[in-house]
This record gives structure tokens, sequence and C-alpha cells, in this order.
């Protein structure tokens, strides 16, 4: 996912997005605990989307304020 594209998201579904990567991001977790990814890197890509997802909101938080 783009940063043009989370930015297009509303609150709310930029909300639901960020909880769902994080039960992803969990699930894969536990997966690659169990046995190895097929794709390790799958890990870090949902990572960052994580930390781009979070950095959206906390910019439109911090927008909401001023």
């Amino acid at each position: 996912m783009k940063n043009s594209e989370i930015k297009a998201l509303s609150g709310e579904e930029l909300t639901e997005r960020l909880n769902s990567e994080r039960l992803n991001m969990q699930n894969l977790r536990f997966a690659h605990a169990i046995s190895p990814l097929e794709n390790p890197m799958k890990v870090r890509e949902t990572k960052r989307l994580i930390a781009r997802l979070k950095t959206e909101a906390r910019r439109r938080e911090i927008e909401a304020n001023s």
C-alpha cells in the first residue's frame, strides 16, 4: 500500500486497516515461530505498513488539535 493510498483513506478506514494489519502481523509471527515462512520479508513489509498507518493516524490527530 502506497502512502498516497493511505492518505486517501478515511479515519474509520484507517483504523480498520491498522487493526487488520496488526492481526495479520500477529498471525505471521505465530506462523513463523511454528515453521519458517516461505517469504520472511512479508514480516518486514507488514511492520513497515503498520508504521505508515500509525504515522498517518498521528498526523491527522495533530492536525485536528491544531
